[in-house]
């Protein structure tokens, strides 16, 4: 660490690093530390997301492929209509 950086921690953990935070909070209760915690408010910002509607017999399908390439079925969808469009210009 240089001379002129502060050393910092995280309030309750007293953890220093994302790894060391995880593990004081696999092994500890938020009940426990409650009264050591205060309110906050923050905004989040999220794009619309639309629905679209699939037959039963299709989502299995994009289910079962999804499965095999290892991402969640929404994101299949996305990459294979974003491949798709792409094609298309």
């Amino acid at each position: 660490m240089k001379a002129n950086e502060v050393e910092q921690t995280t309030s309750i953990s007293k953890a220093q690093t994302l790894e060391a935070i995880a593990e004081f909070w696999d092994t500890h209760s938020l009940t426990d530390y409650w009264d050591e915690t205060h309110e906050v408010e923050f905004e989040v910002r999220m794009q619309r997301r639309h629905r679209v509607t699939l037959a039963p017999e299709i989502y299995e399908k994009v289910e079962t492929q999804a499965r095999m390439q290892g991402v969640l079925p929404e994101t299949l969808v996305n990459l294979w209509l974003a491949e798709r469009l792409q094609s298309t210009k």
